[in-house]
């Protein structure tokens, strides 16, 4: 199985490039956000749960978020691997996520950062504002707002994963395909090591 963990910054394209990979190799795109959406749309316990918090203006606590993807993953047993996008989102998340795949006896084969200067970034996210009417693309100072929250935040899982020796960084300007095409190198030099790896024990 391989799991792979796609993270960037609002704006840097890692929900396109997460559904673009799961085509391309047949893996499941585990975007957080939309696994506890439909939790909550099919009304299971964790939905009702989640709704009943975000309905009161509550925040959307991490043991729950993990309770719904960990079900997410028992459903999915005989998946070729996952792109996570979503997860881990602050370095706190790091050791709890990283349990969650031991349990599975699985690790984290690829983090992949996309990397996009923050003025293509904020143009990005205005132009996507226009056309979707997202509130929290609405403006320039929301969106720098938000790009100094994941700086803040996210950003620092960086420097974990690089202590394990999986990070890497990809260059996220580009058409799609090119964006695509650069993490596709990467994944498959990765696999052909794992593959290596394998092999010799």
């Amino acid at each position: 199985m391989l799991n792979i963990v796609l993270f960037g910054p609002p704006g840097s394209g890692k929900g396109t490039q997460s559904k673009l990979l799961q085509e391309k190799y047949g893996l499941i795109h585990l975007s957080t956000g939309d696994v506890c959406r439909e939790e909550i749309k099919l009304a299971t316990p964790e939905g009702l749960e989640a709704k009943r918090l975000i309905d009161g203006g509550n925040f959307f606590p991490d043991k729950l978020a993990y309770r719904i993807v960990e079900k997410f993953l028992d459903s999915n047993i005989d998946a070729k691997g996952f792109v996570y996008d979503g997860m881990p989102r602050h370095e706190g998340q790091i050791d709890v996520f990283d349990g969650m795949l031991a349990k599975r006896n699985s690790v984290v084969d690829v983090v992949i950062e996309l990397k996009v200067e923050e003025e293509e970034l904020i143009q990005r996210l205005l132009k996507r504002g226009e056309s979707s009417g997202r509130p929290d693309d609405g403006g320039r100072e929301v969106i720098e707002k938000r790009l100094g929250i994941y700086e803040d935040v996210t950003a620092p899982i960086a420097k974990r994963y690089k202590g394990k020796g999986v990070y890497h960084s990809i260059d996220a300007i580009g058409t799609l395909d090119n964006v695509l095409e650069r993490i596709s190198v990467l994944l498959e030099k990765c696999m052909a090591e794992k593959l290596v790896s394998v092999e010799r024990q």
